[in-house]
């Protein structure tokens, strides 16, 4: 990829993944109780967590957008994408129902496998690896 392919579709990418993120992070604060519900029960006061991880989504959003905190947002997103995968694997193993519906696996597989896919999303479009793709773009 040259690099400034690699430029266009790191920052549109990067687009993409904030508005995800801000999106998502809207959704934790204002709608919990679909987030609550996967919150495996070893985790402790679920409620607070689910409106953290809404903020953390929040900030992981803006930090992407501005320069000089975008590496560090990527890192932030990508350690955030880690930490919740156990609540994606409650959800399914446990078939937990959210409204009334329990999804399967035509839904579970596909998010659990995406996982680290998002993981390196956070961390190539916010710049802070090149992987797979070579010379590291200036930003």
């Amino acid at each position: 990829m040259t690099p400034r392919a690699a430029g266009f579709w790191r920052s549109a990418l990067r687009w993409l993944l904030t508005l995800a993120y801000a999106y998502a992070g809207y959704r934790h604060l204002t709608t919990p109780a679909p987030f609550v519900a996967i919150t495996p029960p070893w985790v402790p006061q679920p409620a607070f967590v689910v409106a953290a991880t809404g903020v953390a989504e929040l900030a992981g959003a803006l930090g992407l957008m501005i320069p000089r905190t975008r590496k560090a947002a990527g890192w932030g997103l990508a350690l955030y994408a880690l930490c919740v995968w156990p609540a994606n694997f409650h959800h399914a193993f446990a078939h937990v129902a959210i409204g009334g519906t329990t999804l399967g696996w035509g839904y579970h597989a596909p998010r659990l496998a995406a996982q680290p896919l998002i993981i390196w999303w956070a961390l190539w479009a916010s710049g802070a690896i090149d992987w797979p793709f070579g010379t590291k773009e200036k930003t």
